[in-house]
């Protein structure tokens, strides 16, 4: 199920480290040794090389070799002693002492980059232990190499505009989130817990993802679930009972062979109140101009203001507490962000999340929240699934 080599996006990274004279770039954070080579690993103590000319070489643990071998697109991949016998140190001491044997063997010792400034990482694929560095990790490759440089904004900006393979594995990913939240739009009834709901979604995506349309190996589902006047930012799924008559609001990632989705979906139950009603009414209204305005060169400070300005107006100002726009991609969020301080304009390829929400002070609201693509005159919703939940009610 591997995909081929994305050469459309390698050539792009190749092309940023060529204009920042950068010989190889080294990655750790799981997100990043995806990127660049499509080995999502396990435990995140893997280590991809990517060399400004030639193949790239990936390091993983031993028990995962001949799966990385599979799926990772580059040849060369060697693995590390996951346990060792006579070393009783920790893998990742292991997989840094042979990234640094590797570039002296490759002479990639002028200018390397590295994850300096990582701000967030998605975790790797058991996604309950994330790994993070340590000053003993930088502080390793200056004795190595001649000049240490932060690879991390690069790699933000490459990671922004997607290729089209990476588009066709978001939509793969939004197309299994459809599917968990209409399960469970024929499956939800009032006095159900919240996190009946919340299990009933990522098992479903889980149970009809791994295999999907033979292109998926791994699809994971993770959810918050709100029901009623539980609906608030952002608290635990908890044992509340479902509502009939009011939303049941699902925050709803997807991941596929590590690309992701970030939506916000709405089931109810039953019909809305009119109360209900029209606060649907005021968010549909407001998505659909905010959605309106994305395209090939549009300012994000301005989204961020349209979308807060229509909210106050809708009598609700200073929301949502959260942000209102962001990039998705090889992590739930990454960069670009929409704040009113950011130069950012879009750019064709980027896909964004938009999720504007109302909370009302005693407790629930509504969030509406879709992945765009971004076109050279508009944008493209990625999820099928509605955000007019009421022409689904039961």
């Amino acid at each position: 199920m591997s995909f081929p080599i994305d050469y459309a996006k390698l050539e792009k990274v190749r092309g940023f480290m060529a204009a920042q004279d950068m010989d190889a770039l080294v990655v750790r954070a799981p997100d990043n040794v995806l990127y660049l080579t499509n080995y999502w690993c396990m435990k995140g103590y893997d280590i991809a090389i990517l060399p400004r000319e030639g193949e790239p070489t990936l390091l993983v643990i031993e028990p995962q070799w001949r799966e990385a071998q599979h799926s990772a697109w580059c040849g060369d991949v060697r693995y590390f002693k996951f346990y060792h016998p006579s070393d009783p140190r920790p893998p990742t001491a292991r997989s840094l002492d042979m990234t640094l044997d590797v570039l002296r063997e490759r002479k990639l010792t002028g200018r390397v980059g590295i994850e300096l400034s990582q701000g967030s990482q998605i975790c790797d694929r058991m996604v309950g232990e994330p790994t993070v560095f340590t000053q003993g990790y930088f502080d390793a490759f200056r004795g190595v190499v001649k000049q240490v440089a932060d690879c991390a904004p690069l790699l933000a900006e490459a990671r922004a505009i997607k290729t089209k393979q990476e588009i066709e594995r978001m939509r793969l990913a939004n197309e299994l989130a459809a599917l968990g939240m209409e399960f469970a739009r024929d499956n939800i009834h009032s006095g159900m817990k919240e996190s009946e709901v919340g299990a009933m979604i990522e098992g479903r995506i889980h149970a009809v993802g791994v295999g999907y349309k033979d292109k998926v190996e791994m699809a994971r589902a993770f959810t918050l679930v709100w029901s009623g006047p539980g609906i608030a930012t952002f608290t635990a799924t908890s044992s509340r009972p479902v509502q009939e008559n009011e939303p049941t609001l699902v925050e709803i990632w997807v991941c596929a062979d590590g690309y992701w989705t970030d939506l916000t979906k709405n089931l109810c139950p039953g019909t809305l109140t009119p109360q209900y009603n029209t606060l649907l009414e005021q968010l549909l209204s407001i998505f659909r101009e905010a959605s309106a305005t994305v395209r090939d060169g549009a300012s994000l400070a301005e989204l961020d203001r349209l979308i807060r300005a229509r909210i106050a107006e809708a009598g609700y100002p200073g929301q949502p507490s959260h942000p209102v726009a962001h990039g998705v991609g090889a992590r739930a969020h990454e960069p670009p962000f929409a704040h009113q301080a950011s130069p950012a304009t879009m750019r064709k390829g980027m896909v964004l999340a938009i999720e504007p929400g109302i909370y009302w002070e005693a407790g629930g609201g509504l969030r509406l929240e879709d992945n765009f693509l971004v076109t050279t005159d508009g944008s493209e919703k990625l999820c099928s699934y509605p955000d007019d939940f009421r022409r689904m009610s039961a």
